[in-house]
């Protein structure tokens, strides 16, 4: 994280996820790597993954983020 920038998603396999955001093959996020893995949360369903996701790039999601950066 360069720049301060956190990133937030989901996906069914979050190291092969983050790989893909390093090695450049995500146009969106490919001019900020390196990317680190700060935080994960598994769930049930792909609906709850959506609504967590939400929740996170949020303005209260993003701040709870950055509290966990701080520890």
């Amino acid at each position: 994280m360069i720049d301060g920038r956190i990133y937030v998603g989901f996906t069914q396999n979050v190291l092969k996820r983050l790989s893909k955001h390093n090695l450049g093959k995500t146009k969106s996020t490919k001019g900020y790597r390196p990317w680190e893995l700060i935080y994960t949360e598994e769930v049930e369903t792909r609906e709850e993954a959506r609504n967590l996701e939400k929740h996170y790039k949020s303005g209260f999601g993003k701040e709870k983020l950055k509290k966990i950066l701080a520890l």
